[in-house]
């Protein structure tokens, strides 16, 4: 009997965001349909989430986070490039915009990750399985040679590549998500330098900017992942991620990450994507499909530069 054609890691972002999106996620977790998180160490649940993540023995990562909420390095404690006046990072399109104009120190998100990682480690009592970014933020310019220096230094060897193959094509994306995809996309291909020269890993393919809340469903999970293995030959195993943002959905004020939870989490679209992720529908159809879900260390990810995932990167973008 022939094997998986891809090998899936299935990660929820956002866990330690609060105790709602949690039970979600562990729910998830449980009934096999999430197999690796990402841990928001700034985040208001973060403790009783490394609490769950221990209890249940679920593989975390760190979702370093530069872009939400109260900082929990030495930005903290005075003026930061990081910060607006009331002591809150940026937000998503701030913290981009302020490094388009080269507002942002890079030393100062340096010490940011930095003691993130060390929060962590104090949360789990060990290593994160992989790091990644919240909103993306670890594959902007400049900020993603910082972020592929400090994973290097802290022994990290596996990150994300928010690289989904046609998502430009998504029909059914809206005009500004479709267009923030895509820069996400832009951003990430141009992070591949600096990421392959501190020799970090990631999978073949990603699937998550066109399957995000509403727009998660059975069909186009499977249509994305279809459209990843365009190319692969014949007997090659892929590996991929699938980014969720299952959960139940937060109620103000608990939750967020120092300011109250925002309108992301306390939509029902969280409770939407936990739905389509733990529907038998789609286990039915990712095992039609040849998907096999694992976890991330259970991957024989490929070294940046190998033949397939070469080819995946030139083709990605249309």
């Amino acid at each position: 009997m022939a094997g998986p054609r891809v090998r899936l890691v299935v990660t929820a972002d956002d866990f330690g965001y609060c105790p709602r999106r949690d039970e979600g996620i562990v729910e998830a977790f449980l009934a096999g349909a999430v197999t690796s998180v990402s841990l928001l160490v700034n985040g208001a649940a973060a403790e009783s989430a490394a609490d769950l993540a221990r209890r249940h023995k679920i593989p975390t990562g760190l979702h370093a986070n530069l872009s939400e909420g109260r900082p929990v390095g030495p930005a903290r404690l005075g003026d930061s490039s990081l910060l607006s006046p009331e002591g809150f990072f940026l937000g998503k399109m701030g913290f981009r915009e302020a490094v388009t104009t080269g507002g942002v120190a890079l030393p100062q998100v340096r010490e940011e990750l930095e003691a993130q990682l060390i929060r962590f480690r104090e949360l789990l009592g060990g290593d994160p399985t992989h790091v990644d970014g919240h909103q993306h933020v670890h594959v902007l310019p400049g900020v993603c040679q910082v972020f592929a220096e400090v994973l290097h230094a802290n022994g990290v060897r596996f990150t994300r590549l928010p690289v989904e193959r046609g998502v430009g094509d998504r029909a059914w994306l809206e005009a500004p998500a479709r267009a923030f995809a895509c820069s996400v996309e832009r951003d990430a291909l141009a992070a591949v330098a600096p990421f392959s020269r501190y020799g970090l890993r990631w999978t073949d393919a990603f699937v998550g900017l066109s399957t995000c809340g509403r727009h998660m469903s059975v069909h186009r999970v499977s249509g994305a992942l279809a459209r990843a293995l365009e190319g692969i030959p014949t007997g090659h195993t892929l590996t991929a991620e699938l980014m969720a943002h299952p959960g139940y959905p937060s109620v103000p004020p608990a939750g967020g990450c120092g300011k109250g939870p925002d309108a992301f989490s306390c939509s029902w679209e969280r409770l939407h994507e936990l739905r389509v992720l733990t529907a038998p529908t789609l286990r039915a159809q990712l095992a039609q499909d040849g998907v096999q879900l694992c976890a991330l260390h259970d991957l024989d990810s490929k070294r940046p530069g190998e033949a397939t995932l070469k080819t995946f990167l030139e083709r990605s973008l249309p």
